[in-house]
């Protein structure tokens, strides 16, 4: 029954109740002082809840009262030994993270696909890192999982390394042997870090990938706004202890309030307590619909032609040991359409926003919260855009031998690390024309798309291999992320002056 509070919520209504004459920040004054043209609209009662540290509300610093009991029960909830509010998002849990486990001098295993606030926090921290590649779904152009193989011989080659950071499961929903790795992780001593962004909902439904506390990860990062009704950048942060590992607790603490604002977000947190409190009560009820509604969107949409839209069948593929259903990734390369050209078709022609795409597919994210009419209008654009036999909008259209031709092509060895992060981000500079990057050290990551893994990171020397691999992208015209400007014709290097 305890679930069923909200102790922070119920916390600022004793506040706003006693009518204030309100001296504190911020300066509008909890609901007066706000634009009429947002008011207009919305109304004032929310901007009451905008509040700052007061007697009834607490201090996310040093939290006596409503947060901690908020965050408390978020900890029961999950099954972790201690649970923290984030108004920063996911990317200042992972920086606290990687900064706990791993200082200056120490080597980390990351994932060769961890966002890039894994690399801010080796910045942070200091940490030398040592990569483990993920897996290629060809077929998809995605990212598979992580190998438990691949991690032991890492470690078996590693064996300092104080702990390892990957991402499970991934944007597409594809997820980790996290329980096999995190008994690799322990028995060398060494902490697992998940970035469980888009994971916190597999708690609720056996017909979702196990979650990472589940699995015997130490610590993870999940981004609440992302799948349930917190509001966009609020995230937590869990801890669970393990025999034989080493977790400084207080660390962490000292970690989150490096990277976390002074000036935390009482809305923000407000919906983190709300959000756990809906997810106590109702979290089964809440992924049994978004799981029906996302089944049959995906059925309808592998009955039109040209179209694909992956499920189960990728599981036990690329070291994939499950898949969050919940997410359709669709794929109309059998048209002729990329993923970019296709998410551009659905929200310019149809109104049907997607979260993401790249060059094969186009990604919609199913919750709770989407009806059968969402479900149907987009079902209903794929079939309109499959009988229109549409060849692209701005773009050269998909070019299914090149596809096959790149992504069948093995990655490249990892290169030499000249620096670590951190050296590099605080080493000076020079942009050069890409033809002439051989040889150099890179100031920035180059991943070309697909599959969106780094070929080259901060601080590494740019192999031959590495960018004869880059440059098969780049002479296709495919996507790639690290170039001067969004282009790969000047890329940024350490300056030749620095002595290495």
């Amino acid at each position: 029954m305890e679930q069923t509070r909200v102790p922070l919520l119920e916390a600022v209504d004793r506040l706003i109740d006693t009518k204030p004459a309100y001296f504190r920040i911020p300066g509008h004054r909890l609901e007066r002082g706000i634009c009429e043209d947002w008011t207009r609209k919305t109304g004032t009662g929310i901007f009451a809840y905008d509040v700052t540290e007061t007697p009834f509300t607490d201090d996310l610093h040093c939290p006596e009262g409503a947060i901690m009991e908020a965050q408390e029960l978020l900890s029961r909830l999950y099954g972790a030994d201690r649970s923290f509010f984030l108004v920063n998002g996911t990317t200042c849990g992972n920086e606290a993270m990687i900064m706990s486990a791993a200082f200056a001098g120490q080597k980390i295993m990351i994932a060769r696909n961890a966002h890039k606030s894994a690399m801010m926090g080796l910045v942070l921290s200091g940490a030398e890192p040592v990569y483990v590649m993920p897996d290629v779904l060809s077929d998809w152009g995605i990212q598979g999982g992580i190998s438990p193989l691949m991690v032991r011989r890492t470690f078996e080659k590693n064996p300092d390394c104080k702990a390892l950071f990957l991402v499970s499961p991934s944007y597409y929903g594809v997820a980790s042997n996290l329980k096999e790795i995190a008994n690799i992780c322990h028995e060398f001593g060494a902490l697992l870090l998940v970035d469980e962004a888009h994971g916190g909902h597999l708690y609720f439904s056996s017909r979702l990938p196990v979650g990472a506390l589940e699995a015997g990860a130490d610590m993870c990062v999940q981004s609440m706004h992302k799948v349930t009704g917190a509001l966009t950048q609020s995230s937590v942060l869990h801890i669970k202890r393990h025999a034989g590992t080493e977790l400084d607790v207080e660390r962490v603490v000292s970690s989150l309030q490096l990277v976390q604002s002074t000036s935390p977000s009482y809305l923000l947190m407000i919906s983190l307590d709300c959000a756990r409190k809906e997810l106590a009560v109702n979290g089964k009820k809440m992924m049994s619909s978004a799981l029906e509604l996302a089944e049959y969107a995906r059925n309808e949409i592998r009955k039109i032609d040209g179209f694909r839209c992956m499920g189960e069948e990728v599981t036990g593929v690329s070291q994939i040991d499950g898949v969050d259903l919940t997410r359709l990734v669709i794929s109309a390369k059998d048209i002729g359409l990329t993923g970019f050209e296709l998410d551009a078709l659905l929200f310019e022609k149809y109104d049907v926003n997607m979260e993401l795409s790249d060059y094969e597919n186009a990604l919609a994210i199913v919750t709770y919260a989407n009806t059968r009419d969402d479900m149907d209008r987009l079902i209903e654009a794929c079939r309109m855009i499959s009988m229109e036999k549409v060849r692209g909008i701005g773009g050269h259209g998909y070019n299914k031998k090149n596809d096959i031709y790149v992504t069948n092509m093995p990655l490249p060895p990892v290169p030499e690390q000249a620096l670590t992060p951190r050296e590099a981000y605080f080493s000076e500079t020079e942009e050069i024309e890409w033809g002439k990057a051989a040889g150099r050290i890179a100031a920035q990551p180059i991943a070309p798309y697909p599959p969106g893994i780094p070929i080259v990171c901060a601080g590494e020397r740019i192999s031959a291999e590495a960018w004869e691999y880059i440059e098969s992208f780049r002479r296709d015209g495919r996507h790639i992320h690290g170039g001067v400007n969004g282009k790969l014709d000047m890329v940024k290097v350490i300056a030749d002056k620095v002595n290495v």
